[in-house]
């Protein structure tokens, strides 16, 4: 080989580095698509309602030890869609059949299918409601597999569009910005010869190659009309039949807060399916729905007020809340995934200033059916336990804690919750994310539910078990501590 050879083959060599960190870097930091990262104008609500699924182990007798279930989410969902007449919007992370490995299928729900038979069966009832569902591609392992709730709903004229992840901010650059250059123009087939990683059938290496990304449109939200007015419900719930023995919280309201909600759902049609987006705001022109405002005047009391947050709006809101704690005031919070180092450091002042501040974390254990190594929450628990907050872990039987929601007990008390885990891939505008900021009277219902279901989960009852004490899942060890430092700054990871 000459030498001019070896010199242009250095220079291209050179030259696509060079290339894959321009790509990489423009896509960790270009603009957001308009109306992502919204934090909405706080809005008077009335009778909001707070919802929790539970798990729990009886502490004696009969069937000690066995994972118990108490569910009321779908339930609700299900209600709001058959109540629903004109308008449906649903936006879901996980909306599959899967199970995992060594699953115990007795104590699984067949979220999926529910759903699925749910929309169809309002769409057929009412022919002209206009029914909209938005969801990750994960679902179809990016193109690599046919879904076939998805494939029942199109063939029922109901509108089912995938978000365009690639509109996204990357959090794994380096491997993204290769991934952009050499594997997306290449799209996906679903003729594979690999096993589904998620379920039955083949897929795509090119399938494997999208998923280490590790981007996602992880909302889990409703809208629906009742009686001629829009009704919502913000949820850390997937309808995902693995995920339905999980305990996850939501919060179910009315009026202007459910309109900005919509807004944030049609600014992701906007860039993900224009001709969706289109017959949205179609539909919407020509619809009887009314916006109801909640006015002072027409309540006794100081309303409560929600705001709808999104994406790194989430984590604004979050410190804030936490920071405007003073001594002698309540934090308590439950949450899967806890690894954002400015939320870990919030908390660490919040209870060195005398704050009483009340962690219960799942202890990352579980993983449809694979043992999982304890990281992020173990190490970052022992940081807090060592800076004097209290934390204890959820009682987990194979199923997560997968709740996101924090209570800040003051003058007023507020509650936030949705979809966003308190990581920097869910709080730093590299997923898509929704969760909602309750504020009120401390005896607002919603409110008072929302801290009776954490004091419930926190102490436990004579005959429920929900948590264990922090010496259960204690991991002090160095290599703990560093692999979620690393994993938290790289990008190179799950959560």
């Amino acid at each position: 080989m000459s030498i001019r050879n070896v010199f242009r083959g250095k220079r291209f060599i050179g030259g696509f580095i060079i290339l894959v960190l321009i790509v990489a870097t423009y896509n960790a930091y270009k603009p957001l698509p308009e109306g992502l990262n919204l934090s909405a104008e706080p809005r008077n609500v009335s009778a909001p309602e707070f919802l929790a699924d539970v798990s729990f182990t009886l502490a004696e007798g009969k069937g000690e030890g066995e994972r118990n279930v108490q569910q009321t989410i779908f339930d609700a969902i299900m209600q709001m869609i058959a109540n629903a007449e004109q308008l449906i919007v649903l936006d879901m992370f996980l909306f599959n059949d899967f199970l995992g490995i060594e699953s115990e299928a007795s104590v699984h729900r067949g979220l999926s299918s529910e759903l699925t038979e749910a929309l169809i069966a309002q769409q057929r009832k009412y022919p002209t409601m206009h029914i909209q569902v938005i969801s990750d591609p994960l679902n179809t392992l990016y193109g690599g597999a046919v879904s076939k709730h998805f494939a029942a709903l199109e063939e029922n004229g109901i509108h089912v569009s995938l978000t365009d992840l690639t509109e996204l901010r990357d959090s794994n650059p380096l491997y993204s910005g290769m991934w952009r250059l050499l594997i997306k123009p290449f799209g996906n087939s679903t003729n594979g010869w690999l096993p589904n990683p998620f379920g039955e059938g083949r897929v795509s290496l090119r399938s494997y190659l999208a998923l280490l990304n590790f981007k996602a449109n992880h909302r889990k939200l409703l809208i629906a009309d009742q009686q001629g007015q829009l009704t919502a419900l913000v949820t850390s719930a997937n309808p995902h039949d693995g995920s339905s023995a999980h305990g996850n919280v939501a919060l179910k309201f009315g009026g202007q807060a459910a309109w900005d909600l919509l807004a944030s759902e049609q600014a992701v049609l906007a860039f993900s399916d224009v001709n969706a987006h289109a017959q949205l705001n179609r539909f919407l022109a020509s619809s009887g729905l009314q916006r109801k405002a909640v006015a002072n005047e027409q309540m006794h009391d100081k309303p409560a007020q929600l705001q709808i947050l999104t994406e790194r709006a989430v984590e604004q809101a979050l410190l804030a809340l936490i920071e405007h704690a003073r001594v002698g005031e309540t934090l308590s919070m439950a949450v899967f995934y806890l690894s954002d180092r400015q939320v870990v450091n919030a908390l660490k002042r919040a209870a060195k200033r005398g704050v009483d501040v009340r962690v219960l974390l799942d202890p990352n254990k579980d993983a449809f059916g694979r043992e999982k190594n304890g990281v992020p929450n173990r190490p970052v628990a022992h940081e807090l336990v060592q800076a004097g907050v209290a934390v204890r872990w959820c009682n987990t039987q194979g199923e997560q804690c997968h709740a996101k929601w924090v209570m800040h007990e003051g003058s007023e008390v507020s509650m936030l919750l949705g979809s966003t885990n308190f990581t920097r891939r869910n709080m730093h505008n590299l997923n898509l994310e929704t969760s909602v900021l309750l504020t009120g009277a401390a005896n607002e219902p919603a409110l008072e539910a929302g801290r009776a279901w954490f004091n419930r989960q926190w102490q436990n009852t004579e005959t429920h078990r929900y948590s264990v004490d922090y010496a259960v899942y204690a991991d002090a060890s160095v290599w703990s501590a560093m692999l979620y430092r690393w994993m938290e700054w790289s990008g190179l990871s799950t959560f």
